[in-house]
Order: structure tokens, then C-alpha cells, then sequence
């Protein structure tokens, strides 16, 4: 039978949606709203790791170059740029620009903001983004400490000269990503930690942070200073703070949101019964949903446990079963779909030979096996995904495994000061290139979050960065690649994503589904005018 709305109507899902309601039908509504997923660790946009905080920092701040709404890499602050017959060194040519204060936006506080996210006391999570500048590296890692010796100059007002390492396809695409966007640091003089609450926060992207209800919602309004603030529409935007599938649904179809952006926020349970609707949208992303291993913890400093783990992960019925939405099974950490690269092969589902690995580490049938967990962020899926695979090792390598689920900032936190044993995570493309997934794994990465560290690892991928021919080069990341799933087996791939989102195509305008699951809010717009709140629900 069709399922109707009032069987998917919660007491909690209920209460948010009277929040999010208001005092009633006249209450002041948000030109735009969207489910945006769990709530923000932080808007630093040197510190934001997590998407749901990158998505809020793109529409704050912006830096040289932007992000269309087709993927496109399209000019930024800087109007123009031009790059060195040898492809190493780039002027960016800075438009006459203003933060949302008023005061001028000059290439110094680019140099400068650079400076502060590459120090080591920033500890920015991406601060990786920097090390194909000259001495980027070194600045950061804190073996030199002046940083004009960084390939980074302002000789003007408006021109910011960087001095590349090797030749870099994707610089452009790492120059659209927050962490090398600049920020107001008299600002951060002025209030320190607190510069990024409302009242305080000072932007220079197509929005300004006008609130944020913390676990309900964070407004942006529209940026009267932004250069191009003549084509963003939407004067006001709430991004909901939401992890339930159930509300985010019940929040979509009763019209108090317009969009949901992440396929976690819609119930898997209900995928078949809405996926002919005309709201409903479906495309792969360049993204893999995967577990990673803290090997600094036994027993999980033994590869043979690591790799009998990874196959006795029964992928396909994970997606038949659980995501039911098409999603690829995978045993490669990077997702098909980079031009000129061929993922290398990964560990089979292959439980006799799991449970061979196993007793060769000690632990014959699970027997005397430590007492472990998986660790998650809240999420109705994630906690599905967990359970299958907690029922999978105990029934195929007699091993008990318990179940440790938190909010997302402290996840974040506890992977970052490696407090778990094995972490759920996800990884989606920050550029078009394959190296956006396997620099991650560097020894010493902020997004490395496992302890491991490869010589021979770090080796190909540093041979990868200097290599001119495209062929040698994608075949150096496929060898480390391999070291990292197979040989090593330091993250267990589950499946690929595919994005789906929940929205009107008939009446929202400026969004596209792309592999890079970017989606800038200052792209959107009403084709025609939306519809009011109805009255009473719909059904699905």
C-alpha cells in the first residue's frame, strides 16, 4: 500500500516542523530554505572540513576564482588571471572589490589570510591545499617561519602573484575551495573566537550571516557589497540544521522546505515509493561512503585484522538492502569517473579467506578478540549501515563489535584526536582529479584521521605531483591507491554515492546535478513564484 504523509509524521519530526512553522501561516518566511544537514562545526573557512559547513562558507566568503552552477571554474575576486609560459606561476588580477562592511578588499588580505590558515596554530584541516606553493609545505609544517619565502606576493593592491612547485591542473578548482578563501582579520583581532557569530562576521562572498539558532537553523541574507549582487536573487536564505531523514521529508512536503540536498536526508525506506516523482532527482556523484581503521589502536596495527574486516563487508547488500538508491558497491576508495583514471583493484567479499586472515593475527574464529566499535555520526542510515555490517563480522568471524553513535561536531572531533576505533566516513571530491581522494592519506594530513604512514605511499603521490605526463601520472596514483585498500587496507571502501536530491525543477531555478555535488546557493533562483505553505499536508 502507497504510504500516506500522516504515517511519516513523528512527535519529533512535528515539533521542528511547528518551529520551523512559526507563530503561524503570517509568519516571516525565508525566500529560500533548505535542509542542509547536520549542524556546523564552525564557518571559519579555514577550519570547516565537514560539507554542511563548506556549503554555508561558500556562500559567505569567496575567493580568486568561483564555482558555477554547471562545475565550471568561472573568475572570482580575481576578474582575470594569467598564467607563466611553464604553467608554475599565476597572477591573479584583482576586480575593484569591498567585504560586506564596507572596507576594501586588496590582494593583501589574501597573502595575509593565506598566512594565517597555512600557521600551524590554525591547524586548518586543508591546510594541505597549500603545499603545491612554493615553501607552502615547509610554512606550514613549521620548518621555516617567514613566510615571504612562501611563493605567494602582493605587488599591488590587485594583483596576487603565486609561485607553484610543479604545474597543477586543478590549482584553479583549489582556489574556489574555502580554505584558500581570505577572511576579515581585523575581525579576528577585534573578537577572536567569536568573529564568526552574527553581528560580528565579516563576509566578502554573495551572502552575509545574518543569524544562527544553533541545532535549528543558520539565515544568510543577501550582501548589498558582494561585486556581482545584482544577479543573486534570493534576499534571504535559512539553512535548516537537520540529521532525521523523517523531518528533513516531512519538512520538503509540507512545503516549509524548498530543497533537501543530501541523500541521508531522505528516507531510504521510501525511496521506491517517490523515486517516479517529479521532485524527486538522481545522479552519481564523485563521492565513496567507506570505514576507515585507527591503526594506532590494536588490533587494528595489524594489517591481516584490517583486511579480514574489509571482506566480510557484504557491499551489495548494503545497497540492495539499506541506501536503495542505485548506489554502485565498491571496493576503490576513489569513485569512477575521473577522465584518465582506472581505480585498481580492491578486497573482495570473501569471508573464508577473512576468517583465514583473522586466525593468522591471533584470532582464531574471533576468539579473544578485543572489545572494539564503530564509530558514526547521528544518522538514521549510518546507523543501518553499522548494524548490517556489526551482524556481518559477528556472524562471519565470531567477533562482537558495539556501536558508538554522536553529534557531529564531536565526531569530527573524536576522528580528529583519533579517539575511535573504526570510523564511518565519506569522502566527495573537492576537485576533478583523483588526487583530491588519495592526498588525503599523506602521512601528516589533517583529513588523514587514522595514524597510518606509508613511506612508499607518500613517495608516489609526490612523484604524481611532479610528473608532466598525464599517463604516468594517473598510474602512480593507481599504485597508491592500491597500497592504501589492498596491501594496507587502511580504509574498507563500502559504495559509491549517487546524489539525490528533493526539489521542483518546474519552479526552482540555477540548480544542476553535478559530479562534484557543489551546488552555490547565489546560482539559485524562482523560475515562478512558489507556492504558499498549504494548509494541510500533501501525500507523497
Amino acid at each position: 500500500m502507497k504510504p500516506r504523509w500522516s504515517h511519516l509524521v513523528t512527535a519529533a519530526s512535528l515539533a521542528f516542523l511547528l518551529a520551523v512553522a512559526g507563530c503561524g501561516p503570517t509568519a516571516p518566511r525565508a525566500d529560500f530554505t533548505f535542509a542542509n544537514g547536520a549542524e556546523p562545526e564552525t564557518l571559519d573557512p579555514h577550519l570547516v572540513t565537514g560539507q554542511p559547513d563548506i556549503r554555508i562558507c561558500e556562500a559567505l566568503f569567496e575567493g580568486l576564482t568561483a564555482r558555477d552552477g554547471a562545475g565550471r571554474i568561472v573568475p572570482g575576486i580575481a576578474s582575470s588571471w594569467d598564467i607563466s609560459p611553464d604553467r608554475r606561476t599565476y597572477t591573479f588580477n584583482l576586480r575593484p572589490s569591498v567585504w560586506s562592511n564596507g572596507d576594501p578588499l586588496t590582494s593583501l588580505d589574501f597573502l595575509q589570510s593565506w598566512r594565517r590558515a597555512l600557521d600551524p596554530l590554525t591547524a586548518s584541516g586543508y591546510a594541505d591545499f597549500y603545499y603545491y606553493i612554493v615553501n607552502g609545505e615547509a610554512y606550514n609544517r613549521g620548518k621555516i617561519t617567514d613566510f615571504d619565502q612562501v611563493g605567494v606576493k602582493a605587488p599591488d593592491d590587485h594583483t596576487l602573484v603565486v609561485t607553484l612547485n610543479f604545474p597543477t591542473p586543478f590549482f584553479l578548482d583549489l582556489c574556489c575551495c574555502s580554505t584558500l578563501a581570505p577572511i576579515h582579520l581585523d575581525s579576528l583581532k577585534r573578537w577572536g573566537d567569536d568573529w564568526i557569530k552574527p553581528g560580528k562576521l565579516v563576509s566578502n562572498g554573495p551572502y552575509t550571516l545574518a543569524a544562527w539558532r544553533v541545532n535549528d537553523r543558520i539565515t544568510l541574507q543577501k550582501n548589498p557589497h558582494y561585486w556581482d549582487a545584482a544577479h543573486v536573487t534570493f534576499n534571504r536564505i535559512d539553512a535548516l540544521s537537520i540529521t532525521s531523514a523523517t523531518t528533513a521529508f516531512n519538512l520538503f512536503h509540507s512545503g516549509l522546505a524548498d530543497l533537501i540536498l543530501d541523500k541521508g536526508l531522505v528516507p531510504t525506506f521510501f525511496i521506491d515509493a517517490i523515486r517516479e516523482k517529479p521532485y524527486f532527482h538522481s545522479s552519481p556523484i564523485l563521492g565513496t561512503y567507506f570505514y576507515r581503521f585507527n591503526v594506532t589502536r590494536k588490533p587494528f596495527n595489524d594489517v591481516r585484522v584490517r583486511q579480514a574486516l574489509a571482506m566480510t563487508i557484504d557491499r551489495q547488500r548494503i545497497v540492495e538492502r539499506i541506501t536503495r538508491a542505485g548506489e554502485p558497491p565498491s571496493e576503490t576508495y576513489t569513485p569512477p569517473g575521473f577522465a584518465g583514471y582506472a581505480p585498481p583493484a580492491g578486497l573482495p567479499y570473501d569471508p573464508q579467506k577473512a576468517r583465514e586472515l583473522l586466525a593468522a593475527a591471533g584470532y582464531p574464529g574471533g576468539k579473544g578478540f578485543p572489545s572494539v566499535s564503530v564509530l558514526y555520526n547521528s544518522d538514521e542510515q549510518n546507523a543501518e549501515v553499522a548494524t548490517e555490517i556489526q551482524a556481518s563480522w559477528k556472524k562471519e568471524l565470531g567477533i562482537e563489535v558495539s556501536l558508538r553513535t554522536q553529534e557531529w561536531k564531536v565526531y569530527l572531533n573524536s576522528l580528529d584526536d583519533l579517539d575511535y576505533d573504526i570510523g564511518r566516513s565519506s569522502w566527495v571530491a573537492d576537485y576533478p582529479d583523483p588526487n583530491t581522494f588519495l592526498d588525503c592519506f599523506v602521512t601528516g594530513r589533517g583529513n588523514n584521521r587514522t595514524g597510518w604512514s606509508s613511506s612508499a605511499y607518500d613517495s608516489l603521490l609526490e612523484a604524481a605531483r611532479g610528473e608532466p605526463d598525464p599517463v604516468r601520472r594517473m598510474d602512480e596514483l593507481q599504485r597508491a591507491e592500491s597500497i592504501l585498500i589492498a596491501k594496507e587496507a587502511v580504509v574498507a571502501p563500502i559504495y559509491t554515492y549517487v546524489g539525490i536530491t528533493l526539489y521542483d525543477g518546474t519552479k526552482l531555478g540555477g540548480f544542476q546535478s553535478i559530479p562534484l555535488d557543489d551546488h552555490p546557493l547565489r546560482e539559485l533562483y524562482w523560475k515562478q513564484d512558489r507556492p504558499p505553505v498549504p494548509v494541510t499536508a500533501p501525500t507523497p
